[in-house]
């Protein structure tokens, strides 16, 4: 497990990390299902199936005769109702600041695109903290692949042994290891805290938690 007093600069997953965005996913995706003629799915099969990119989620959500029909019609739906049924993970609002504040450097690497998660980030008050926000259009690939954690890192201006990735999910873990940086998980978002608990590394039960376990300033 990381050592977090060695941490300077600080990357967060967006959704289940700093945004409960699963309400305006689960609209896309069913606004995909329903041009495809099939029922909504709730709140929580959507949320069992994010992570891993738009490509990935509408594969386990949609035949495949109407995924690429299906991608259009998601975009055009999350495009409308992204800002509005997105909010705050609990302490985001207080925590971002606060660690700004404290002098730790914060950027979002998530598998949403970037476009939107800065939407959503601006909308709710919290990207002035940030000094970077990545998604796959950015940086090119997708986590697993470290490209966008190493370009949080390029824009933070900090070292890989200094930095922590934090997230909800094991393949969070997967995309710590591949860039070089230790891992946080935070119970709460996508994942069921067992199966956090079963990748071995350190699980908090949210961000208020995660800023008390940092020392008060870097060093």
């Amino acid at each position: 497990m990381i050592d977090l007093s060695r941490v300077r600069g600080i990357v967060f997953d967006l959704d289940g990390t700093l945004v409960d965005g699963f309400d305006g996913i689960a609209t896309a995706v069913n606004a995909a299902r329903a041009a495809a003629g099939l029922s909504a799915l709730s709140r929580g099969e959507v949320t069992s199936r994010v992570g891993r990119g738009l490509d990935d989620l509408l594969a386990s959500t949609l035949p495949a005769t109407e995924v690429a029909r299906g991608a259009a019609v998601f975009r055009a739906a999350y495009d409308t109702v992204c800002e509005r049924e997105s909010r705050p993970m609990p302490g985001a609002a207080e925590v971002l600041p606060d660690l700004s504040a404290r002098g730790y450097r914060l950027a979002v690497a998530s598998n949403k695109l970037a476009s939107y998660s800065t939407r959503i980030l601006r909308a709710l008050g919290l990207a002035p903290a940030l000094a970077a926000i990545h998604g796959p259009d950015t940086a090119g690939k997708p986590k697993p692949d470290p490209a966008m954690i190493d370009a949080c890192l390029a824009a933070m201006g900090v070292e890989r042994e200094r930095a922590v990735y934090v997230g909800d999910m094991p393949l969070d873990v997967e995309a710590a290891v591949r860039a070089g940086v230790g891992i946080v998980l935070l119970a709460g978002g996508a994942s069921p805290r067992a199966a956090l608990e079963r990748t071995g590394e350190r699980v908090l039960a949210g961000l208020g938690e995660l800023a008390t376990s940092l020392p008060q300033r870097p060093d």
